[in-house]
């Protein structure tokens, strides 16, 4: 659904027509391929919200989010790899002028010289610690498992996060490869997007030095924080729905449904988008996660409806439907927080 006509957002349609989709069935059955990435790289997307000075395209937060809707609706893996890409970004935009790791890296990510994964959703588990940073010899060691690591192989660097023993943390830079104190797992297979390249980190006594640590804060305040990322809906759900509601619409007997289930969908999106926009972040929790589990569910009757008009072809490997459907399933559980997970299971109680 294109709301404007920022270069970025027609960079990203050409992207997702000339290669993402085309290709998509394919890579869903193998891995993420280097050429994509090298082709997000070339397109300039991956400095979408960096500021201008420091290479990126400093566009509006409204841009972003329909270019990951393009992105994740074309190819969802790939999506999914270079989406982790924008969390260090936008960190490293808001730090302090002069900090070192802003002043090294900030331009070789804006620009797409440098890919970066994350490596941080695990401090969500408070008040277990799987990732313990320690301040030891001018740098910080890191200690435990990272439970999940997108991209390995295709990222440069990942942005780390582990918890002090004064329930402080620290986010810092490190080099997205096996050296000493970390090590790489097999690539796990996945009910879907198992194509982007996600592994387990286990991390013993991996060093990184002062000057790659970005930032350091309490607990309470990295929770506080990340309310609004977690309750806000991510903009790949519509991707997802659009995508499969333009299968369903192809076939003139199911445009009727396509687009009764489109208008929905839009007026979900328009909100939950609303309030993503709201000055006060931390308002309106509660309908912002009304919201995110509205569209889940419209985007699972999208799919669904995609999987039921393709009737047997539908269970095929190679029926965009039931990949899509698959990656719904997949983003039932991304970014997915306590409290995400109890409004949504409350909201399946009550159908």
């Amino acid at each position: 659904m294109t709301t404007t006509t920022h270069p970025l957002v027609t960079e990203a349609h050409r992207l997702a027509d000339d290669l993402l989709a085309p290709s998509a069935q394919r890579v869903d059955q193998d891995v993420v391929p280097r050429s994509h990435i090298e082709a997000v790289r070339r397109s300039g997307l991956l400095g979408v919200s960096a500021p201008g000075e420091s290479g990126g395209a400093g566009a509006p937060d409204r841009v972003a989010r329909e270019v990951a809707e393009i992105l994740a609706g074309a190819c969802c893996s790939t999506w999914f790899v270079q989406t982790q890409h924008h969390t260090p970004v936008r960190l490293l935009a808001k730090a302090e002028p002069g900090l070192a790791v802003r002043e090294r890296l900030l331009r070789p990510l804006a620009t797409g010289e440098l890919l970066a994964g994350i490596a941080y959703a695990h401090v969500r588990s408070h008040p277990r610690v799987p990732v313990r940073a320690t301040v030891e010899r001018g740098g910080v060691r890191f200690d435990g498992t990272v439970p999940w690591y997108t991209g390995w192989g295709l990222n440069d660097l990942m942005l780390l996060a582990g918890v002090t023993d004064a329930d402080e943390v620290v986010f810092a830079f490190a080099d997205a490869r096996e050296q000493p104190g970390l090590r790489a797992s097999a690539p796990m297979r996945l009910v879907a997007l198992t194509a982007a390249r996600t592994v387990s980190l286990t991390l013993d006594g991996l060093w990184v030095p002062e000057e790659s640590v970005a930032l350091r804060t309490p607990r309470e305040e990295f929770a506080r924080v990340d309310v609004p990322r977690s309750t806000n809906t991510s903009p790949a759900v519509f991707g997802l729905g659009y995508a499969a509601l333009d299968l369903l619409g192809a076939a003139p007997a199911e445009r009727g449904a396509a687009d009764a289930l489109r208008a929905r969908l839009d007026e979900v999106r328009e909100r939950a988008y609303a309030l993503a926009d709201h000055p006060v972040p931390h308002e309106h929790v509660e309908e912002r996660l009304a919201l995110r589990t509205r569209a889940y569910e419209l985007r699972r009757a999208a799919t669904t409806a995609a999987v039921v008009a393709g009737g047997g072809r539908a269970t095929s490997v190679d029926s965009p439907a039931q990949r899509i459907a698959r990656e719904a399933v997949f983003l039932l559980i991304q970014g997915q927080t306590a409290t995400v997970r109890e409004a949504h299971l409350a909201a399946l109680a009550s159908v």
